[in-house]
C-alpha cells in the first residue's frame, strides 16, 4: 500500500467530514417536511462497496450504524450492474434499514469506470404507507402492516428517472407532495457527496486518497483500542427493561454480558427476551447499530466514528429474540426501543470498568402522530410530536441536558420551532417549560423533561397514534444516581373524562379544542446524590429544574462554655 503523509491523511479525514456535513446542510435547507427541515431526523454518510463506513456526520447515531449493512445489501443485489447516474433506494430493515420510515438513497461514486464509494442519505419520512398514518403502527403484528417495504431498488438508471417505479412509491404514501420534495432533497444531498468525492480524488489522486482513507480507518481503530485497553479486564453484566410491547408482553428484558480482554470487547445479547408480538423487535442491522452506538459513547468524542472504530467489537446474539427478530416481525419502534435498551444494558455493564466515561440513561421516546384537516386551508396534515423532549442523562462531565431528547439520538434530533409549527399546523402551544423534579438526583443530576399543554385548533375530529416507552420505567440512574421520572401523557376534553394515553396506541379520537397535557420523563442521575454540591442544588431551584431549595446544613451544636470557678467573696 502507498505510504501516506500523516498531514495529508489528516487533511483528507477532515475533508471527508466536511463532505458529509455539507450533505446534511443541503438536506436541511431543501427538504419539505418539518420532521426533516426542523427536527433534523436524517443522517448522511459515505461507505465503500463492501459496506465499510468511511465517514459520517454528527446527525442521528442509530441511523448510521446500520448503513454498512444497507450499502452491502445494494452492492450484493446489483453486483456489476451499477453505473454512473444511478440512484438506488432501500428501507427494508431486514436488508440494512433501521425501520420502514427511514428511507435511504444511494448514489455511486466511480473512478475510471470502477465503483469505489457510496454517497448515502437516510431520512425519516412523515409517512410510508401501511395501516396507520405517520408510519408507526402499534397494532402491527407483522411488518407488512407497517408500511411499504423497499428492498434494493434502482430509481434512476444511468441518469434517467424510472417514472413507473417512482409513481408507484409516491402513490403508496399519504402525503405525496411532501414526499416528492423530501425524496428530491435526499437525492440532491447524496449527489453533493458524490461530486465532492470526485473532486477530492481528482485533487489528491486515487492512490493517495485511498491510502489516506485506510490510514484514517486504522487510526480510528488504534484510538478506540487505546481507550478500551485502559479498562479493567473482566466479565460485566447489565440489564434494561422495556415497559411492554403493546400487546401481551410486559417488562421485556435486554441483557448484555460484556467480556473485556485487552483491547477487545465481546457483547453477548443471547439472554435477551424472546421475540415479541409488537413493534419493539429489532432487525439485526438495527441491533448492530445500537451496539456500535454504545461503544461510540464510551470512547473519546474526537475519535472519528467509522469502520475502524468498531473493529474491537464482537457481537453475539440469537435469532428469534427481541434484539434479532426473525424476518417478518414488526420493528418500527426499534430505532428507539429496543435500540436504546440495548445500549443501556451495555453501558450499565461497562460502567464499573469505565465509570468516568459511562453516562446515566436518557429519557425514552414517546411520540404522537396526528392526522387531521387544517381548517385554515382545508388541507390534510400529518404532524409528529417532537416537542417536550425528555431529559438527558448525567455523567462525570456534568448534569444531563434539559430536554435533550432520547439516548439513541443524543441531541441529534431537535424539537422544531413552536412558532413555525403553529403557522404550519392547527396547533397552539399554551405552555412549554421544564418539568421540575423530573431529572434523577445524583452528584450530577439528570436533565429535566418538559411540561407541555398543546391545544388542537381543528374543527373536525382528528386521529392520533402513539409509539414509545417509559411510562413505567424511567431513565436509569448510574453509579448511585437515581432514575428519572417516567412520562405521563393525558388527553383533556371538555365533555369527557381525562384520558391517560398509553405509549402504544392507534385510533385515538382527538376532538376540536382538546388539550394534550404532557409530562415528559427526566434523565437519570450520575453518582450518589449526597455528593452533589449545595450551590448546584440552589441553582437547580432558581432555574426551575427542581422545586426544592438546597437542604440546609444543620448548625453544629456549640459546646457549652466551661464555667469559671466562682470567686470566693469577702466575708
Amino acid at each position: 500500500m502507498t505510504a501516506v503523509d500523516p498531514i495529508v491523511a489528516s487533511v483528507i479525514q477532515h475533508r471527508l467530514f466536511a463532505i458529509v456535513e455539507e450533505m446534511g446542510e443541503a438536506m436541511l435547507r431543501t427538504s419539505y417536511s418539518q420532521i426533516l427541515n426542523s427536527s433534523r431526523d436524517f443522517s448522511t454518510g459515505l461507505c465503500d462497496p463492501e459496506g465499510r463506513l468511511i465517514a459520517q456526520a454528527e446527525h442521528v447515531p442509530i441511523h448510521v450504524g446500520a448503513l454498512p449493512w444497507a450499502a452491502q445489501s445494494v452492492t450484493d443485489f446489483f453486483k456489476d450492474d451499477i453505473h454512473p447516474g444511478d440512484v438506488f433506494l432501500l428501507n427494508d430493515p431486514y436488508h440494512g434499514g433501521n425501520h420502514l420510515p427511514d428511507l435511504t438513497a444511494f448514489v455511486p461514486v466511480f473512478e475510471d469506470g470502477r465503483h469505489t464509494f457510496w454517497s448515502i442519505n437516510r431520512s425519516h419520512q412523515s409517512d410510508i404507507g401501511g395501516a396507520t398514518h405517520g408510519a408507526y403502527n402499534a397494532a402491527a403484528t407483522e411488518i407488512w402492516q407497517e408500511g411499504l417495504r423497499i428492498t434494493p431498488l434502482r430509481l434512476y438508471d444511468k441518469g434517467e428517472l424510472r417514472r413507473d417505479v417512482y409513481e408507484m412509491i409516491v402513490t403508496n404514501v399519504r402525503h405525496p407532495r411532501d414526499f416528492r420534495g423530501d425524496l428530491a432533497a435526499m437525492i440532491g444531498s447524496a449527489r453533493i457527496g458524490q461530486r465532492r468525492l470526485d473532486a477530492l480524488i481528482q485533487e489528491f489522486g486515487s492512490e493517495q486518497a485511498h491510502a489516506a482513507i485506510e490510514a484514517v480507518l486504522d487510526g480510528a481503530e488504534r484510538q478506540a483500542r487505546a481507550v478500551i485497553a485502559g479498562w479493567k479486564d473482566g466479565v460485566y453484566k447489565g440489564e434494561a427493561i422495556l415497559d411492554d410491547d403493546g400487546h401481551k408482553y410486559e417488562d421485556v428484558h435486554i441483557r448484555a454480558t460484556v467480556t473485556k480482554k485487552g483491547s477487545d470487547l465481546t457483547i453477548d445479547l443471547t439472554d435477551s427476551h424472546q421475540q415479541v408480538i409488537g413493534f419493539i423487535n429489532s432487525s439485526y442491522p438495527n441491533m448492530r447499530s445500537a451496539v456500535a452506538m454504545a461503544l461510540a459513547y464510551l470512547i473519546d468524542p474526537h475519535t472519528p466514528k467509522n469502520d475502524g472504530t468498531f473493529r474491537p467489537l464482537t457481537v453475539l446474539a440469537e435469532p428469534g429474540t427481541v434484539v434479532w427478530a426473525n424476518p417478518g416481525a414488526p420493528v418500527t419502534l426499534a430505532t428507539n426501543h429496543c435500540a436504546q435498551e440495548i445500549m443501556e444494558a451495555i453501558i450499565k455493564a461497562l460502567a464499573p470498568a469505565c465509570p468516568d466515561r459511562a453516562m446515566a440513561g436518557w429519557g425514552r421516546r414517546f411520540r404522537i402522530a396526528i392526522q387531521g384537516v387544517d381548517p385554515r386551508l382545508r388541507r390534510p396534515f400529518i404532524w409528529h410530536l417532537f416537542q417536550a423532549r425528555p431529559g438527558g442523562g448525567g455523567s462525570s462531565a456534568g448534569d444531563g441536558w434539559p430536554g435533550g431528547g432520547e439516548w439513541q439520538a443524543a441531541g441529534g434530533i431537535k424539537f422544531g420551532s413552536m412558532e413555525v409549527t403553529e403557522v404550519r399546523f392547527p396547533l397552539f402551544f399554551e405552555r412549554h417549560e421544564f418539568r421540575a423534579d423530573s431529572g434523577g438526583d445524583g452528584k450530577y443530576r439528570g436533565g429535566p423533561g418538559c411540561v407541555l399543554d398543546l391545544r388542537m385548533e381543528i374543527d373536525e375530529p382528528a386521529l392520533g397514534n402513539t409509539a414509545g416507552d417509559g411510562a413505567r420505567h424511567g431513565a436509569c440512574g448510574l453509579l448511585g444516581g437515581k432514575d428519572g421520572l417516567p412520562h405521563r401523557y393525558v388527553l383533556k376534553s371538555k365533555r369527557r373524562p381525562d384520558r391517560v394515553i398509553k405509549t402504544k396506541e392507534v385510533g385515538i379520537e382527538i376532538r376540536p379544542g382538546d388539550v394534550f397535557h404532557i409530562l415528559s420523563g427526566g434523565g437519570g442521575g450520575w453518582g450518589a446524590g449526597k455528593q452533589r454540591d449545595a450551590k448546584a442544588r440552589a441553582r437547580d431551584a432558581v432555574n426551575g429544574f427542581t422545586s426544592r431549595a438546597a437542604p440546609k446544613k444543620k448548625a453544629a451544636k456549640k459546646k457549652p462554655a466551661a464555667r469559671k470557678p466562682a470567686r470566693k467573696g469577702r466575708r
